[in-house]
């Protein structure tokens, strides 16, 4: 317990110094712990630590997990992992934001569950920018078009963009990644204000989260320093 309460004051001193190192607010930055492999116990250590945004990865894990936590007041649990149609429905149950939404086929299928199950659902559209083979997103080029499609369903909102560089061992090399999408946020939202409600940009992991809080995160993803490495 004190090992993962002293990993969470030490990612948040990390956060504020790279806020403060821009003149951004901290308080305008979501901490999101990704728990993905890691036990339901350890999720309670770190709600005890003070934790209530949590990130998994996939529908079927988290089925064994966010039921037995529904009682702890002020969760939120959010989707950052790659969502196949299939599983849409489950994902609109147990989750309250979903980043990975990649084309307008996945955010009809968001659309539809939430008219069924009476939920409104706050998503993000997963946007490839490093172009890698095994990893999803829709093309910079399609996400105005999908944006103004999905917002003319029901039950969903797009609050803003999400992406997953390509890794670097220097966190500086993925910094060209994070300005695009913020510069693609900003082109987006000066053609239609208001389109990407919220503005998030949900970027930024465990090794480089300081470089992108700096070129504008509002949502960073940590697992691994936060709990240790995946077994």
């Amino acid at each position: 317990m004190n090992d993962i309460a002293e990993s969470f004051r030490q990612v948040r001193d990390r956060i504020e110094r790279a806020a403060a190192s821009c003149g951004r607010t901290p308080g305008d930055i979501v901490l999101l712990a990704i728990t993905k492999t890691f036990p339901i116990e350890t999720i309670s250590m770190a709600i005890t630590a003070g934790q209530r945004q949590f990130g998994e990865n996939r529908v079927q894990e988290a089925e064994s997990k966010i039921p037995h936590l529904r009682a702890v007041p002020g969760l939120e649990w959010h989707l950052v992992g790659h969502l196949q149609s299939n599983k849409a429905h489950r994902a609109v149950e147990l989750f309250d934001v979903i980043h990975s939404v990649d084309s307008i086929k996945i955010a009809a299928k968001i659309s539809q569950s939430c008219l069924e199950v009476g939920k409104q659902m706050s998503v993000l559209l997963q946007v490839d920018l490093g172009k890698e083979p095994t990893k999803s997103g829709a093309d910079p080029a399609d996400a105005r078009s999908i944006i103004e499609s999905a917002s003319m369903l029901k039950g969903i909102r797009v609050d803003g963009l999400m992406t997953i560089p390509p890794y670097f061992e220097d966190p500086e090399l993925t910094r060209p990644y994070f300005a695009e999408l913020r510069d693609l946020r900003d082109s987006l939202e000066s053609e239609q204000t208001g389109s990407l409600g919220r503005r998030h940009l949900s970027m930024g992991m465990s090794h480089d989260f300081e470089v992108a809080i700096q070129e504008g995160a509002t949502i960073v993803r940590v697992g691994t320093a936060l709990f240790g490495e995946r077994t």
